[in-house]
C-alpha cells in the first residue's frame, strides 16, 4: 500500500511500515501545502492512506469526497517514542487490505 506521513509526524515513523511504500510529506516536497490540496495530490499520485497527528483534519475537510483512508494518530505527543506504540495497530489494519475511506482514529489500547 502507498502511504503518506503528514508533516506533523516524525520522519523515521516510516520505518515502522517496511512492507509498504511509505513517503513523508518532506520526501515529496509537499511541506507547507494546505490539507485540501495535499489530499488532491495524494490521489493524483496513487496514495491510498494518510497518517496524521492532525485531529482537526477530519472536521476541516470533507473526507467523503476522497477515496483515501486517513489514520489519525492519537497520542499524548507526536514523538517517535509515543507514536511507534501505535504502529502495530496500523500494520494490523493495513494487513487486512480493506480500509474504508475516511478517518480511522488510532489510539493506545
Amino acid at each position: 500500500m502507498r502511504l503518506l506521513l503528514d508533516e506533523n509526524l516524525p520522519k523515521r515513523l516510516k520505518l515502522d511500515f517496511p512492507t509498504h511504500d511509505v513517503y513523508t510529506v518532506w520526501d515529496k516536497q509537499w511541506n507547507g501545502i494546505k490539507d485540501g490540496e495535499l489530499l488532491k495530490l495524494m490521489l493524483a499520485e496513487g496514495f491510498q492512506a494518510l497518517l496524521t497527528f492532525d485531529k482537526n483534519l477530519q472536521h476541516q475537510q470533507n473526507l467523503d469526497k476522497y477515496t483515501l483512508t486517513v489514520f489519525v494518530l492519537n497520542a499524548p505527543i507526536n514523538t517517535y517514542a509515543e507514536l511507534t506504540k501505535l504502529s502495530a495497530q496500523i500494520n494490523t489494519l493495513l494487513a487486512t487490505g480493506d480500509q474504508p475511506p475516511g478517518p480511522i482514529i488510532i489510539k493506545a489500547s
